[in-house]
């Protein structure tokens, strides 16, 4: 590992075994599992904004709570500043997670309904004995103001139903950054607030990575979003990544027809436009039983006979050894 790297991922596999019913278990003994991420790799540098897009049921939010060890993984590893997550016991990842930290996208249900806003934003610093009392409500105070949640004094004794969507989502990420961490993981963080909201969402972002030195990993769908934050992006497609590169060479010069598709379906603000490229047909398959060899062959305008054969390797453009892509006619 790199010392630019604060989290390489090498391998990353989480199969979810299939519940099954007693009377199908009964006629079949075959063990089925959604394949949510099947073996991605990829590096993280320090203070970059890594972006992970695809459509939903790519495997997006599963990889960045496989980064946290919020859910175990099947397979892979996983380094955070060197060291390897997946052989940490419970304390040592409990200690570990002061220096990473997660964005829900739904700040209503990551919230307590019983606890007051301040003392959900400050509730890290007691779990690690680094503040109480007066010197906790201050800190939190501090924080709040710093990322809009004003007036902090009359918002502190707020219950979560009692703010709106876009204050919630402030409370989120003051309560991310109590802990000053390294790494956050921002899984969809705009997503539930007006669009009036998500700009302002997005430069305070922007300003608090410049005023912590954070490190994001932003996880969206939305490719219009990622376009305004992220230095360098990963577009995922079931499971898997399909291109990678700087945001500058995936956004001018997109090479996998998936990400070809995705940047056709952004809006562009003129009423006379007209889209010039054909959406992917049909819906993102089942993870259960995906395609074989590349999983878009199905959906994909220019598939040939080998790309239902055989799963394209993620490597790079000649002479460019950042942009990479899984494509056999690339």
């Amino acid at each position: 590992m790199t010392k630019q790297n604060l989290v390489e991922i090498r391998g990353l596999k989480k199969w979810f075994p299939v519940q099954k019913g007693f009377i199908e278990r009964l006629v079949t003994r075959q063990r089925q599992f959604v394949h949510a991420v099947d073996g991605v790799n990829f590096e993280i540098r320090r203070g970059e904004v890594f972006g992970l897009a695809g459509e939903s049921g790519s495997g997006k939010t599963t990889t960045g709570r496989l980064i946290l060890r919020l859910v175990e993984s099947t397979e892979g590893d996983i380094f955070f500043d060197g060291i390897d997550l997946t052989t940490l016991d419970g304390e040592g990842m409990r200690r570990m997670r002061q220096r990473m930290q997660v964005i829900f996208q739904d700040p209503f249900a990551s919230m307590n309904p019983r606890m007051k806003t301040g003392n959900a934003i400050g509730h890290s610093l007691e779990i690690f004995d680094i503040a109480r009392g007066e010197e906790n409500r201050r800190r939190v105070l501090d924080m709040m103001e710093r990322v809009g949640l004003t007036p902090a004094s009359t918002l502190y004794d707020k219950y979560p139903h009692q703010l709106s969507g876009g204050q919630r989502q402030r409370a989120i990420i003051a309560r991310a950054l109590m802990l000053h961490p390294d790494l956050v993981v921002a899984d969809e963080p705009i997503a539930n607030v007006d669009v009036s909201v998500r700009a302002l969402l997005l430069e305070l972002m922007v300003q608090l990575k410049q005023d912590f030195n954070l490190t994001y990993l932003f996880i969206t769908h939305d490719l219009a979003t990622a376009k305004y934050i992220c230095d360098r992006i990963a577009i995922m497609y079931l499971g898997l990544i399909c291109e990678m590169g700087t945001l500058e060479q995936v956004y001018r010069n997109p090479q996998h027809p998936y990400t070809q598709a995705l940047l056709a379906a952004v809006p562009v603000p003129n009423p006379h436009a007209r889209r010039t490229a054909p959406l992917p047909k049909g819906e993102i398959p089942s993870p259960i039983n995906p395609p074989s060899g590349c999983r878009f062959h199905p959906r994909c305008p220019i598939a040939e006979k080998i790309c239902s054969q055989e799963i394209p390797p993620l490597q790079p453009l000649p002479g460019n050894e950042e942009h990479q892509v899984a494509c056999h006619l690339v």
